[in-house]
């Protein structure tokens, strides 16, 4: 089993528009609601990929109870702490003419050490019932590095794997307590490294500087270009084929829920990356946010190239 936590969970809401102009209005062609946040895109993918996923985090309110109910249907076994206030939402604005992206993401309620304490607590309940745990993205407001970094100690003390994404201070501050795999993208390396990193030799030296401090996989994801892979077995770098990109908001989600399939069952490095590779562009292909089809997915699979470097 896969265990995700979803710290900042939301209700993510798509409009789609022609158009969309600043200080008019804009009229919505389109509107779907789903059970968002980084981690509940990882648990509805990997669910989708025929794995058993219990999801946890923070949740509050009305808003709160349609995320859980959404996930719930989904396939996903929902076990949250519940908070004073209302969980989040959070807008995405597809421009269909100009074929451009606006996202609106509010901060969510705020979170005290009683509500934090509990999270650790079933966290290290679960964790004992999953093979491995994905932690993904923000903290909600009231918390700090230090809720992931205890996170990161309860995985090594039970000897499990443990993913973490997410991006800036947070992901700095975690390094130290050694995640097994992380997936920067190109922006946020460079800021982790503080270089332009141009070259894919620098990109992997900087990859392998951060595995020296104790992360076993770093994966940079460089969107349809593909990623790039520094690990203990050697560097790899994944090519996707060309595909019709609907909808690129979830993929990185969708690959680490692919990376998480992957160890869950056991396989090679470089059919982990594989595996994700395709069931990240498979959820390009889709409208929906950390969605994908079984049968995009299969025609991909042999499609992606893996290069070891």
């Amino acid at each position: 089993m896969i265990l995700t936590v979803t710290a900042n969970a939301a209700i993510d809401k798509r409009y789609v528009v022609k158009n969309f102009s600043v200080d008019s209005v804009n009229r919505v062609s389109s509107c779907a609601a789903t059970a968002g946040g980084k981690g509940l895109n990882v648990s509805r993918v990997a669910a989708l990929a025929g794995e058993q996923v219990t999801a946890t985090g923070f949740l509050g309110g009305h808003s709160g109870a349609f995320i859980q109910e959404h996930i719930q249907a989904e396939g996903v076994e929902s076990d949250f702490v519940w908070c004073r206030g209302e969980s989040r939402t959070c807008i995405n604005i597809w421009d269909e003419a100009k074929e451009t992206q606006t996202e609106f993401l509010e901060p969510g309620f705020s979170v005290d050490q009683e509500d934090q304490r509990r999270l650790l607590e079933k966290f290290e309940e679960r964790i004992d019932q999953c093979s491995l745990a994905a932690i993904s993205g923000s903290v909600p407001t009231g918390a700090d590095a230090s809720l992931y970094q205890k996170m990161l100690e309860i995985g090594e003390a039970h000897h499990k794997r443990i993913i973490l994404d997410t991006s800036g201070s947070l992901l700095e501050q975690c390094l130290p307590w050694k995640p097994y795999l992380i997936k920067p993208n190109m922006d946020e390396i460079r800021l982790l490294t503080g270089k332009p990193l141009n070259r894919r030799e620098e990109i992997l030296e900087a990859a392998e500087e951060i595995r020296r401090g104790g992360v076993s996989v770093v994966v940079i994801s460089m969107g349809g270009e593909g990623s790039l892979i520094s690990s203990g077995e050697g560097d790899f770098q994944a090519i996707v084929p060309k595909i019709n990109t609907v909808n690129t908001v979830g993929c990185g989600d969708s690959m680490i829920a692919g990376f998480a399939v992957g160890m869950e069952r056991g396989l090679p490095l470089e059919e982990c990356i594989r595996l994700a590779s395709a069931i990240s562009a498979a959820s390009a292909m889709r409208l929906e946010t950390g969605y994908f089809l079984k049968e995009d997915m299969e025609s991909l699979l042999p499609r992606i190239q893996i290069q070891k470097l």
